[in-house]
């Protein structure tokens, strides 16, 4: 298997939180960064982050950039959505049911879920399908390592991943925009790859409610949609999961969901993105074949064909 991923970036060159934080965002992510802090699980991400480096050319988004704009159907369609409704979600305590074609099957609070995990900050690429990108500052933990942690059983080929059902605090979740809960899943080659992690902050501090509190996957290669965000359980399965958008609209989301400018979305084109923070005006950009990370992850994909498991 593939060593752990690394760049030459450090973490001096990214832009100090302090610098982009302002009311807005610090108001919306209070709730969830106080519990975090208090809480012994949650702490981890702080505390115990490995400084490691990082790619050269990767200068992350404003701390307000990513916490305002964002994909989340659980608080509303809306980008500016989840930073408005999010406060209200409970992140503490936080239980993940691991089950299926797992050793050590159960309900875990989150602390000693992660408990052991190597935490590291990582500055990953971040594209979503509607053709804008930015960059952030990721704190988390290989899934592998979890993964082995409850021991993967001979068999397993999948791994699937649900998000929270709480409507009493998901404003979202009261409206039929989706089958709830939100439902993904990668293949097992995928989870164990280094570059895919479990993410518990940004920034050096723990996910605001609206990125995903207080545990979210994330696969750089893939667009957005495929890291679901404040997840609840994972399960080892034989079979190809359930994935919620791939399900909703098959024609539109491939369950692979690989970061490819040439298979255009139907209703427009992935070859360029608009880079979130560049301005209203700011040039796109050509799309970079898996995100940039073609040279990690190509290789799980040779001999397919990249338009019919798109």
């Amino acid at each position: 298997m593939a060593g752990r991923w690394k760049n030459e970036l450090t973490w001096s060159d990214v832009t100090p939180k302090d610098t982009w934080m302002n009311r807005r965002q610090l108001l919306a992510g209070a709730g969830a960064m106080g519990l975090a802090m208090t809480a012994a699980g949650r702490g981890e991400a702080k505390i115990n982050a490995k400084k490691t480096s990082y790619g050269k050319g990767l200068k992350p988004n404003k701390l307000g950039d990513i916490t305002s704009y964002n994909n989340f159907y659980e608080f509303g369609t809306g980008k500016e959505d989840p930073a408005k409704y999010a406060g209200s979600l409970t992140t503490d305590p936080w239980t993940v049911k691991v089950d299926g074609m797992v050793d050590k099957p159960g309900n875990y609070a989150l602390g000693d879920l992660i408990s052991g995990m190597q935490m590291e900050e990582r500055i990953y690429r971040f594209r979503c399908v509607e053709a804008w990108s930015m960059v952030v500052p990721w704190v988390g933990f290989e899934l592998a390592d979890l993964l082995k942690k409850v021991g993967v059983q001979g068999g397993a080929k999948y791994v699937a991943f649900e998000t929270l059902e709480r409507p009493e605090e998901m404003p979202g979740q009261r409206r039929g925009i989706l089958n709830w809960p939100y439902r993904e899943g990668l293949r097992l080659d995928e989870a164990m790859h280094p570059l895919t992690i479990m993410a518990t902050g940004l920034y050096d501090e723990p996910l605001p409610n609206q990125c995903g509190a207080p545990i979210r996957l994330v696969v750089p290669w893939k667009y957005g949609f495929k890291s679901i965000k404040s997840i609840v359980r994972i399960s080892l399965v034989d079979k190809e999961p359930y994935a919620t958008w791939n399900k909703t609209n098959s024609r539109e989301y491939g369950f692979y969901s690989n970061v490819n400018p040439t298979v255009d979305h139907p209703r427009w084109s992935q070859a360029t993105e608009r880079v979130i923070g560049g301005g209203l005006f700011s040039a796109r950009e050509p799309t970079l074949m898996f995100n940039g990370y073609e040279a990690e992850v190509a290789s799980f994909y040779k001999g397919m064909d990249l338009k019919k498991f798109f």
